[in-house]
């Protein structure tokens, strides 16, 4: 598969495994609703606080959206947007890492931007999320007024990219609204109601497909080219049912199409502002949900999140947004009855995101309010990055609590995310037949020097049992390797043996 090169290529494979792991801080006084709400607000930066979450939720996002930089050689007042592509591509790679790992088996990730770095983009995706799970470029109308002083092509659209992290991935179909079903029509009274026309060939050549056809009149009509949709004997059930219908004297065959079977509609690949908004109409949601604030010069409609999500989502499920601007992804994921996870840098998660979210919470009613039955409720946590897990040289910080380094050596070991409501013991859990403890900061109630963070033989027989072999993290071991062996033990000596995934 061909590859993308650009200047920092080599470091920039590397950056996003170079990343510290770094606390996540609750700021209370910021934070709003229901206090027990998954909902999670982050101020900091977002390869920061990508690698912050893995040890959480690796592989539990089910949606990700984001609208990342256009690189437009334009200054905006919130952005500095004005990157060389090297720059731009060197800002993307190490995050689409984190963010794939981040993504659910059954995951997408939807990703907006403008010819400006559009195909760089397809290509370092192909690379990361593999070349046959890009499902779509869809064309999102941002904008339906010329503009007359545009010195080449008046643009009038963004690019929309979907990629899947699997085949596990289900693309949901959209609802139908009566503009998608006038072509249906029942001018022979059919008792199956309304249909259209459709195709009888089958789009694939196959030899076995290739038969001719006897009408009710005697005719024969010949196999196309590529041969029937159906085997003879379904096409003949179907022609007895009044499925397949013979046209022209009984020289034209086609089906009927139901508008009784169809159940939503596949999504397409052309977006019209007028069915899902444009940035015109996304400034105006900002200025009502936010009056007084400045807003951002390309601000996304509710309605275009809300198509994302309904393509890709069910009620619960997680969304994250790692560039999240003015909170629109949170917010619609907010009144659609998805968690969500919303990050963005600086002072903007303070002046913008939360106190959208804020209004949100408190039942505002701009947007797709009305159209989802929004009416208020649940919470967000407000969070800001704190210091990393280890320092300089590899040391765990002074101050680390059990369970933030137990959620790193979790991940670090099976690659899946310790959920924070696990409980606190220093078993953590079975994995692959595994079973893996954490001796720290006196898990077992001894903090002294030859207590519960070192595995003597007494603190082996204290330990909850496993029947299996066991991998045990500790400051010291006083067992021969020889007992070890026999008892099926591995042990890891903290923090030295605690790799970073």
């Amino acid at each position: 598969m061909p590859l993308l090169s650009w200047f920092n290529r080599d470091a920039d494979l590397t950056r996003a495994a170079r990343t510290p792991y770094r606390l996540l801080e609750p700021v209370a006084s910021l934070s709003h609703g229901d206090p027990d709400s998954p909902n999670m607000l982050i101020e900091g930066d977002n390869l920061d606080a990508l690698k912050a979450l893995l040890p959480y939720y690796a592989g539990q996002v089910k949606c990700i959206f984001i609208d990342p930089p256009y690189n437009t050689r334009s200054a905006f007042e919130h952005y500095d947007d004005n990157l060389e592509h090297s720059q731009w591509l060197s800002m993307m790679y190490p995050r689409l890492e984190l963010l794939r790992e981040l993504l659910s088996e059954d995951g997408s990730i939807w990703v907006t931007l403008d010819d400006n770095e559009a195909h760089y983009f397809k290509v370092i995706s192909d690379e990361i999320f593999g070349r046959k799970n890009l499902l779509g470029n869809i064309i999102w109308q941002h904008s339906v007024q010329g503009k007359n002083d545009a010195k080449k092509i008046s643009l009038h659209h963004n690019h929309l990219f979907l990629y899947r992290k699997s085949e596990a991935f289900e693309l949901k179909k959209l609802p139908r609204t009566n503009d998608h079903n006038v072509n249906y029509r029942n001018q022979d009274n059919d008792p199956r109601g309304p249909w259209r026309p459709g195709d009888v060939r089958s789009p694939n050549f196959r030899e076995n497909l290739r038969y001719n056809i006897e009408t009710p009149s005697g005719k024969t009509i010949e196999a196309p080219a590529k041969g029937w949709r159906w085997s003879k004997e379904l096409f003949l059930e179907k022609v007895a049912s009044r499925e397949i219908v013979f046209l022209d004297d009984d020289t034209r065959v086609l089906r009927k199409i139901y508008l009784s079977d169809q159940e939503g509609r596949v999504a397409e690949s052309i977006w019209f502002g007028n069915e899902v908004g444009t940035t015109r109409e996304a400034s105006g949601e900002l200025a009502s949900a936010l009056p007084g604030v400045e807003i951002f010069a390309t601000p996304k409609p509710e309605r275009l999140i809300q198509r994302v999500l309904e393509a890709a989502t069910q009620f619960g499920d997680l969304v994250l947004d790692s560039f999240l601007g003015s909170g629109t992804t949170s917010a619609v994921a907010h009144k659609m009855g998805r968690r969500w996870i919303g990050i963005e840098m600086g002072e903007h998660a303070r002046t913008h995101c939360q106190p959208r979210l804020v209004k949100v919470v408190e039942g505002e009613q701009g947007g797709i309010s009305e159209a989802v039955g929004w009416n208020g409720g649940g919470g967000f946590r407000f969070y800001k990055l704190g210091v990393p897990v280890f320092d300089e040289n590899g040391h765990i910080r002074e101050g680390i609590r059990f369970e933030h380094l137990a959620a790193h050596v979790w991940f670090a070991e099976t690659g899946t995310a310790r959920s924070t409501r696990t409980k606190k013991e220093a078993f953590l859990g079975e994995h692959g037949g595994i079973g893996y403890y954490l001796l720290f900061n006196g898990i077992l109630g001894d903090d002294s020097k030859s207590g519960g963070n070192l595995l003597t033989r007494r603190v082996l027989r204290s330990l909850p049992k496993f029947d299996g072999p066991k991998v045990i993290y500790g400051e010291a071991c006083t067992l021969p390797e020889e007992q070890l062996r026999e008892l099926d033990i591995t042990f890891r000596q903290t923090p030295y043996d605690i790799k970073a995934r």
